[in-house]
């Protein structure tokens, strides 16, 4: 397993590297959350740690969010109660103050890693429905005729929850406690986006999908094949 650490402090990036090191995780560092976000599909890390500069906490959390539901880990000062609410309901699943203790660290992110394993993937069963082969396994999404594409995870996610309540529409909250895993109110730019990354591998026109479809205002569905 490996760790995504994206820190701008260089002392505490590599205080941070080895407490995580300590965990048995892999260590890849950055120091521009933008960067490291869009480089996300050709190496997802198991969890992600954020310890940038105070301003914008939210923001930050929001655009790991667009990317991953991996675990998420967010280095800060001292936050209000109301703040840190705020955060853990947009997506944070642990948030650590300054200073920080390496031993706790170390006890957190290991009790982290158990309480969101999660079902593996290999358990699953594949998917066939209207002309695509969903393969959890491999993570392959394959449309009739077509070559094997891969999936991100938030895309197999958000795939896998429509073609399982194919004909039935997803609501965009559900959704994003499903493929997120978070509650909270719905943010619809965050799906709509996500949305469209999946159609681009699965519909032959993006523009006029013929499998996942539009409900306005409410949310999303998979058209059944019997439909």
């Amino acid at each position: 397993m490996y760790v995504l650490l994206i820190a701008d402090n260089p002392d505490e990036g590599a205080v941070l590297s080895l407490v995580l090191q300590r965990v048995g995780l892999a260590v890849t560092t950055s120091s521009v959350l933008e960067r490291a976000m869009q480089s996300w599909t050709e190496r997802p890390a198991d969890i992600v740690v954020v310890a940038l500069q105070q301003d914008e906490l939210l923001s930050q959390v929001q655009r790991v969010r667009a990317e991953t539901e991996a675990p998420l880990v967010l280095i800060a000062e001292s936050l209000s109660e109301s703040e840190q609410c705020v955060l853990l309901e947009n997506g944070v699943d642990l948030i650590v103050g300054r200073p920080f203790s390496a031993r706790l660290l170390i006890a957190q992110v290991r009790a982290l890693l158990r309480r969101t394993g999660g079902v593996s993937m290999f358990s699953l069963p594949k998917l066939s429905l209207a002309g695509l082969t969903l393969d959890p396994a491999t993570r392959m999404v394959q449309v009739v005729d077509g070559p094997p594409r891969r999936l991100t995870h938030l895309e197999f996610r958000l795939l896998y929850t429509l073609m399982i309540h194919r004909g039935q529409i997803v609501p965009s909250e559900s959704i994003v406690e499903r493929v997120w895993g978070y509650t909270g109110e719905a943010d619809r730019d965050l799906v709509r986006g996500l949305i469209s990354r999946l159609r681009a591998k699965v519909e032959a026109d993006p523009r006029s999908p013929q499998r996942i479809l539009t409900v306005p205002g409410v949310g999303y569905t998979f058209r059944d094949e019997n439909g």
